[in-house]
C-alpha cells in the first residue's frame, strides 16, 4: 500500500467502526497561544481531552498534518522530518483499551499487511511512588493478540531506556517501560503534573527494520526506544484514566483514548524502507528536484532530502495563511524556505526551486487536501516573492560580509549576516574563504550560542500571541473587536475582493489588522476606510450572532481567517439583519458589542507594511464627539 492507500484505509476503518472523520486544524493553532504551530494530532483535540463535548460526538478519526520546527538540524539523515502526517483517533469517555489495541493490530495486520512478527509493543510498569499500578490490562491483551497470529509475546520489563540499553531485552515482544517513556499528560511525568490535570500510561508499537544494525554508540544493545533507526515506533494509544490531585492520582470517571500514528512511517513499514525518503509521496518530491537540476545529484542525498522536507513545510504554512517575515511563525517559515533555497543552489539550482515544487506537493497531496489545489496559485506566489527577496538578499550579503568581518569574520558577525540578511552561515564561510577573510576558530559556539537564543525568542514570541487575537475580553477591547468587523469589509469595500485577513491583534488599547494588498494605501483610500466605518458605527447596526454549517455561512456570504478550518457547526456574527440588510458577515468565537453605536468614533492611526503583499492598520476607538 502507497501512503495515500493507508490514509484512505485508516479513515474508512475507523469510520466503518463508527467514529466520525473531522476536518484538520490549522498548522498555526488560532486558539492556543502557547505554540506556534499544530505539532501533534491531539493538539487541537486537548480541549475535548479534557471534557469538553466535541460537536462530533465521542468518536472522532482524522489525520493531520503537523510541524515540528525543532527537528530542522535532523533533517537530512533517514528518519526525520520537520513535516508529517499524523493518522488519529479518540474515544471521549467511550470504548477503552480492550477495543483500542485490537482494531490496531487488525489495520495494521490485516489491512497494511504489515508482518506481525516484526511488531513490538511497549506498555507502563506502574510507579510505586505515586501508587500507579502497572498497565497489566494492555499487556494481556497484547499477549492475547500475539497468540492469535502463533508469535509468543514474551515480557520484560527494564524501566528505563538506560537499563534496557545496558541489559538489552532478550526475546521480549512486549516491553515494559517507566513514566520517562510510557506515560502521557501535558505536562510530563507524574511528579510534574499540577493538580487537575489529566494523564494516562500509554502504549506504544514499534516496527522492526532487520536490515538496519544496531549502532553501539546508542547503548550496548538495542530495544524499542533506542535511537539507532532499526526500531521505528508508528503508533502510540494514550489511556488517559488518571486525575492529578494534591495528593496523589484519581481515577477519571470516563477515560479517554487519544491514538497518533506517524503516516509517513507507516508507509515505511508498509514498504519495509527504513528510509522514509525512499516512501513514495517524499520520493516523488526527490524525484522532481533531481529533474531540476542542471547536473546528476542523486547521490547528494542530504541537499535532496532537505529540500523536499522543507518544500512540503513551506508549501501547507503558506497554504495555512503564515507569509514569510522576521517574526514568529513568519520567520521560521522564512528559515526554511531559505535553507531550501540554499541547497537548491549547492545542486545548480539557479531560481524556481520552491515556486516549481508546488505543483509536485499538491500532486501528492491534493486528494487528501482539495483545499491545496484551489490555494495553489497563492502559494505560488508567496514563495515566488520570497525567492526573489533571498536573491536579493544574497547578493547584499556579499557586500555586507567584509564590513561586518573586518580582519576576521566572528561568530557574531555570521550570525548578523544570517539573522539581519538571510545569509546562511555555510556561505559565509565560503564566501571568506573565496576572499582571502579569517575565520575565528571560535565562530560556531558563538554563533551556536546565539541562536539559540533566537529560537527561544521564536518559540516564547508566541506568549504575546492572544487567543483569538484578543488580549482578554473587557469592554474595550470588545469594542475594538467589533471594530475590526466593520473595518475588513470597508477594506473589501474601498480595495476590492481580493483584501483577506492575514491576522489581527487587539488589546484594550487599540486594534492591529493584517490584510492582504500589493501596495501602500492612499491617503484616499484610508480617509475612506475611516469614513465608510464611522458611517455604519452611527447606522447603530444590531451584532446578531447565529451557528449554522460553515458551507451555508459562506453561500451567506461570511468572511473567514485565511486558511481556517472548521467544523460541523461555525458561530457568524452580523452587523445588521442576517436575513435582510447588513453590513458585515463573519465567522467568528466573538466576543462582541451588542450595537455598533457602541463603539464611539473609529480612527486609523497608522498604515503600514508588514511583510511583502501585506498591509498592516493600526486603529482605535474614542469616545464620540458631543
Amino acid at each position: 500500500m502507497d501512503t495515500a492507500d493507508i490514509r484512505r484505509s485508516y479513515l474508512e476503518f475507523f469510520a466503518a467502526r463508527g467514529h466520525c472523520l473531522i476536518s484538520r486544524a490549522n498548522l498555526v493553532p488560532r486558539e492556543d497561544p502557547s505554540t506556534l504551530f499544530t505539532g501533534s494530532g491531539m493538539q487541537p483535540l486537548i480541549p475535548y481531552l479534557l471534557g469538553a463535548p466535541h460537536p462530533d460526538g465521542v468518536r472522532l478519526v482524522d489525520s493531520q498534518p503537523c510541524f515540528r520546527a525543532e527537528d530542522i538540524d535532523e533533517v537530512g539523515d533517514a528518519r526525520h522530518t520537520t513535516m508529517f502526517e499524523m493518522l488519529g483517533n479518540w474515544s471521549l469517555g467511550d470504548y477503552f483499551k480492550a477495543d483500542q489495541l485490537p482494531w490496531l493490530f487488525e489495520f495494521l495486520t490485516e489491512v497494511i499487511g504489515l508482518d506481525p512478527a516484526r511488531l513490538y509493543v511497549t506498555a507502563f510498569s506502574g510507579s510505586a511512588a505515586w501508587d500507579i499500578p502497572r498497565d497489566q490490562h494492555s499487556v494481556e491483551i497484547w499477549e492475547q493478540l500475539f497468540s492469535k497470529v502463533a508469535i509468543a509475546a514474551e515480557t520484560v520489563e527494564p524501566g528505563s531506556s538506560a537499563h534496557a540499553a545496558e541489559h538489552g531485552i532478550g526475546d521480549a515482544r512486549i516491553v515494559l517501560y517507566d513514566e520517562s517513556q510510557s506515560w502521557w499528560s501535558r505536562s510530563g511525568p507524574p511528579a510534574t503534573m499540577p493538580a487537575g490535570e489529566p494523564g494516562g500510561p500509554d502504549s506504544e508499537i514499534f516496527y522492526l527494520f532487520p536490515q538496519v544494525e544496531h549502532d553501539p554508540a546508542f547503548g550496548a544493545h538495542c530495544h524499542p526506544h533506542c535511537d539507532c533507526g532499526r526500531f521505528i515506533e508508528i503508533g502510540n494509544s494514550v489511556f488517559m484514566q488518571y486525575r492529578r490531585t494534591e495528593s496523589g492520582f484519581e481515577e477519571l470517571p470516563h477515560p479517554n483514548v487519544d491514538f497518533g500514528g506517524g503516516l509517513e512511517r507507516m508507509a515505511m513499514a508498509a514498504a519495509d524502507a527504513a528510509d522514509v525518503f525512499h516512501i513514495d509521496l517524499l520520493s516523488a518530491l526527490t524525484a522532481t528536484i533531481e529533474k531540476l537540476a542542471p547536473r546528476p545529484v542523486a547521490h547528494e542525498t542530504r541537499a535532496l532530502r532537505i529540500i523536499a522536507d522543507h518544500a512540503r513545510a513551506v508549501v501547507f504554512l503558506a497554504l495555512d495563511g503564515v507569509e514569510p517575515s522576521n517574526n514568529t511563525q513568519g520567520y521560521v517559515m522564512r528559515r526554511f524556505a531559505r535553507r531550501a533555497m540554499r541547497q537548491g543552489l549547492a545542486l545548480g539550482i539557479e531560481s524556481g526551486l520552491l515556486a516549481t515544487l508546488v505543483a509536485a506537493v499538491v500532486e501528492e497531496y491534493r486528494a487528501a487536501y482539495p483545499e491545496l489545489a484551489t490555494g495553489a496559485d497563492h502559494v505560488r506566489e508567496v514563495l515566488e516573492r520570497e525567492e526573489s527577496l533571498f536573491r536579493k538578499t544574497l547578493a547584499r550579503g556579499v557586500r555586507e560580509l567584509p564590513r561586518l568581518a573586518g580582519a576576521q569574520l566572528s561568530g557574531e558577525a555570521i550570525f548578523t549576516l544570517f539573522d539581519t540578511f538571510g545569509f546562511p552561515p555555510e556561505l559565509s564561510l565560503e564566501e571568506a574563504e573565496a576572499t582571502g577573510i579569517a575565520v575565528d576558530s571560535a565562530w560556531q559556539a558563538r554563533y551556536e550560542q546565539l541562536m539559540t537564543e533566537q529560537r527561544e525568542r521564536s518559540r516564547t514570541a508566541a506568549a504575546g500571541m492572544f487567543k483569538g487575537g484578543l488580549a482578554d475580553h473587557s469592554e474595550a477591547t470588545t469594542k475594538l473587536h467589533t471594530a475590526t468587523h466593520l473595518l475588513y469589509k470597508a477594506l473589501r469595500l474601498v480595495l476590492g475582493d481580493h483584501v483577506v485577513q492575514r491576522g489581527s491583534n487587539i488589546t484594550a488599547e487599540r486594534l492591529r489588522f493584517d490584510f492582504s494588498h500589493p501596495q501602500k494605501m492612499t491617503p484616499e483610500q484610508v480617509a475612506e476606510v475611516e469614513r465608510i466605518v464611522n458611517e455604519n458605527i452611527a447606522k447603530d447596526w444590531t451584532m446578531q450572532v447565529h451557528e449554522m454549517p460553515p458551507d451555508e455561512a459562506f453561500a451567506q456570504g461570511a468572511l473567514g481567517a485565511f486558511g481556517d478550518k472548521y467544523g460541523p457547526l461555525v458561530t457568524v456574527y452580523t452587523a445588521g439583519d442576517p436575513d435582510g440588510e447588513w453590513y458585515s458577515k463573519e465567522i467568528c468565537g466573538g466576543p462582541h458589542v451588542e450595537h455598533t453605536s457602541a463603539l464611539g468614533r473609529f480612527r486609523i492611526l497608522k498604515e503600514e507594511s508588514s511583510s511583502a503583499g501585506v498591509r498592516r492598520i493600526r486603529a482605535v476607538v474614542e469616545d464620540a464627539a458631543p
